[in-house]
């Protein structure tokens, strides 16, 4: 098989959680775990972080690996979804995993996979292990990708945990209250490492408990006063948990100066290649792209928007998993909302949400795809005009597939 060959199998052969939602979700990690027994243990190779939280693990991911990228270690990245292409989600040192390993890594594993029922997910996570382990890395950045207890991720034996924050999303499957959720996520804290969460509020006792109980040293961010090129008052917390993140990895012996934290924390987006965090992709018309899935990455949008004098027009969608009565009723009066399908079927039919949209007094149009209400709005804008693609991962990643003609 070539490369697209090999990702046709990739993501239609097997369960795809971007495609697939709860029926690609795992109630254990028995498969990736029988995975590595019989390959062999790639990830105690490398030095880990696991990164997890219901907003902002993919910021701190991004800005970790870019400051230890300028410290001169060899960085692994290890992140999900992907918004171009599949090897987004597989980097060192920026740069994206090679096709030709892609293609060979899944003929030579193919037969283990249909053994073992691996999902798409599982399938990923020990590629990327894999590659760390034959490029040679010093240390892998690794996000979870749902959850913690249950995530293929958490094989790991890591050098530092981090939780970024707790709050509702995923219901479906991680449980229908903050409790639940933060048990979850409490699933990656291990014996004896040290634990950073990102914001201390009610529901972190839970996690101070689990800590406690595996005499895991607990830590919250210190406030710092570094920039980034990563833009939003929401990246003040992650600039934050990323800082002292840093303090705690000093103290186990992976150092960065202070001039690597500044070049690092101002040039994530050149070192790591993200995409879809503040994005501007257009200065006339002002055009943005920042992913916002659940309610309170929506809140955090809205905020930031406020600072713009601008005629806000909004591009948007919603997976069907998302609690969508809550984001609408909450959505600001006086923007104008283009609501969009997407060819993925998680995202949830436009024309379903018009009644809420009505419901809550709100200005809305309905858009079979994002492409159409993109173009409708650069036909007619003004110089007064801020155009914000926002929601879900599948809208944003649709319309940057539509400008990259890809």
């Amino acid at each position: 098989m070539n490369y697209k060959e090999t990702l046709s199998w990739l993501y239609n052969q097997l369960p795809f959680y971007q495609i697939d939602g709860q029926g690609a979700y795992k109630k254990d990690i028995n498969h990736v775990s029988d995975f590595f027994n019989k390959n062999g243990k790639d990830y105690l190779s490398f030095e880990t972080i696991h990164i997890g939280g219901t907003n902002g693990k993919g910021s701190v991911s991004h800005m970790l690996s870019s400051v230890l990228q300028e410290a001169g270690f060899k960085v692994g990245l290890f992140t999900s979804p992907h918004l171009l292409d599949f090897r987004e989600r597989i980097k060192i040192n920026g740069l994206q995993v090679d096709k030709n390993f892609v293609v060979n890594f899944v003929k030579d594993y193919m037969q283990d996979f249909i053994n073992m029922k691996m999902s798409f997910f599982e399938m990923n996570v020990a590629m990327a292990f894999n590659y760390f382990k034959k490029q040679d890395i010093d240390i892998a950045v690794v996000e979870v990708g749902l959850g913690g207890k249950l995530d293929a991720t958490n094989v790991l034996h890591p050098k530092l945990s981090i939780i970024t924050n707790i709050s509702m999303d995923h219901t479906n499957l991680l449980g229908d209250s903050i409790e639940l959720i933060a048990r979850e996520k409490a699933g990656i804290i291990k014996k004896k490492t040290p634990i950073l969460i990102g914001e201390k509020n009610n529901n972190t006792s839970i996690l101070e408990d689990f800590a406690k109980d595996l005499n895991a040293e607990f830590f919250y961010p210190q406030d710092v006063s570094y920039s980034s090129d990563l833009k939003g008052q929401y990246q003040i917390k992650n600039i934050n948990t990323c800082v002292t993140a840093l303090d705690i990895l000093s103290v186990n012996g992976i150092v960065v100066s202070e001039k690597d934290i500044i070049k690092g924390l101002n040039n994530v987006t050149i070192n790591t290649g993200i995409l879809g965090r503040w994005q501007i992709i257009s200065g006339n018309p002002l055009v943005i792209c920042d992913i916002a899935h659940n309610f309170a990455a929506v809140q955090h949008i809205w905020q930031q928007l406020s600072f713009y004098e601008h005629t806000k027009q909004i591009i948007l969608g919603f997976s069907k998993d998302k609690d969508v009565e809550r984001i609408i009723s909450n959505l600001p009066k006086d923007y104008k909302y283009h609501i969009c399908g997407s060819t993925n079927p998680r995202i949830t039919c436009p024309h379903k949400l018009t009644d809420l949209f009505y419901r809550f007094n709100l200005n809305y149009q309905t858009y079979d795809f994002a492409c159409e209400a993109y173009d409708e709005l650069i036909k007619h804008h003004t110089s007064d005009n801020l155009i914000m693609v926002t929601g879900s991962v599948f809208i944003v990643s649709d319309i940057l597939k539509y400008l990259d003609k890809v």
